[in-house]
């Protein structure tokens, strides 16, 4: 059986980060992933970040991920890809399967960074060829360089959708509108704008009534939404579309943490059901940590912060750092995680984080 000293789940933004930090620190290190290439989200992210210079602002994210990646090989980084964690067992033992063939790894500790999957939205039609997450399209175009479609309609407001409907349109597509429940927008307003001044239009307290075609998309119908979101009857548009796009949020990708014996927290503005950890991202289980999305879904940044915070946390714990010099790096990267969580948009995420690690405490 293979060993090793720290295993992380999942080499997106948090697992890369978490990998470095321990590795620079002197721990021997292996990378799981299931998919053929590292990086996770980054390097579908074309657009450059946003925040301040110590949050790599001005970058494009596949440029970071280029970085950790780079990082990971000069410090011995174990990578292990194609490979995908089916269960956590006794004495950290995980079960994987990669190239067909079972396989088994030891750890003296685990960092899950699993990250979250997309939502989907139910509606007449739902199933039709040409319905697909916004992160599905955003894969497609900037990863594999394949159009999904020539008239999109996206659904959802947030950053997600606002970035990937100006990205298809770099691509090529035709956005013909972004519809949104709710009656306001809900990501940033300096994207949205950037998508107006191309021609797309926004319409909020709407959603779709149903999705048009036999064999695949071939149109959509929507309809305006009252203050108790029910549908208005009179309302109905239909759009010539060949795609809808679904940006309608995350949830954690806790399988694995539950399967372990993790405790759970219910706390809806992270997502859902998530582990509870504490202020070193340790779970309720000693020596199993967690990081990025699976906490509850932020952006990027928020997930390489925790995901150094991991990885600082679990070379400490097997000696390599001394206490004072963890604390001074666990503060830095606090202090990093808290200016994230700052502002309109951050602010509803401390909250919901402060009470994540409160219900940390209640257990201790």
């Amino acid at each position: 059986m293979k060993t090793t000293e720290i295993a992380i789940i999942g080499a997106g933004p948090a697992g890369l980060s978490c990998a470095v930090e321990a590795a620079k620190a002197g721990a021997k290190v292996t990378l799981l992933d299931e998919n053929l290439k590292p990086g996770g989200q980054l390097f579908k992210q074309i657009h450059k970040f946003f925040g301040s210079r110590e949050h790599q602002a001005g970058t494009r994210g596949f440029r970071i991920g280029e970085q950790l990646l780079k990082e990971t090989e000069e410090l011995g980084v174990e990578v292990l890809l194609n490979a995908a964690v089916y269960g956590i067992y006794e004495n950290k033992t995980l079960a994987y399967v990669k190239d067909g063939k079972d396989h088994a790894l030891r750890a003296e500790r685990i960092v899950i960074a699993a990250g979250a999957s997309e939502n989907a939205l139910s509606f007449p039609g739902c199933t039709l060829p040409g319905v697909m997450g916004a992160g599905a399209a955003q894969t497609m175009i900037n990863v594999h360089r394949v159009l999904p479609g020539k008239k999109i309609l996206m659904v959802g407001s947030g950053n997600v959708g606002l970035i990937v409907s100006y990205q298809l349109m770099q691509a090529g597509a035709e956005v013909k509108a972004l519809i949104e429940a709710a009656p306001q927008i809900g990501g940033y307003g300096v994207h949205a704008a950037k998508i107006r001044r191309a021609g797309v239009p926004i319409y909020v307290s709407t959603t779709i009534k149903e999705a048009l075609g036999t064999e695949a998309v071939e149109g959509v119908v929507i309809h305006s939404l009252d203050e108790k979101w029910q549908p208005i009857p009179g309302t109905e548009r239909t759009l010539d579309v060949d795609t809808i796009c679904l940006a309608v949020g995350l949830s954690p990708l806790t399988e694995l943490a539950w399967m372990a014996g993790c405790e759970f927290t219910f706390i809806p503005p992270l997502g859902g059901h998530v582990p509870i950890h504490d202020e070193n991202m340790e779970t309720t289980l000693p020596g199993i940590y967690v990081a990025g999305d699976i906490t509850g879904v932020e952006e990027a940044s928020s997930a390489m912060e925790e995901g150094r915070l991991a990885g600082v946390a679990s070379a400490e714990s097997l000696g390599y750092y001394d206490e004072d010099t963890a604390k001074r790096l666990k503060d830095e990267i606090w202090q990093r995680l808290n200016s994230l969580r700052t502002g309109p948009f951050g602010e509803g995420r401390f909250k919901a984080k402060i009470k994540q690690l409160q219900a940390r405490r209640q257990l201790a």
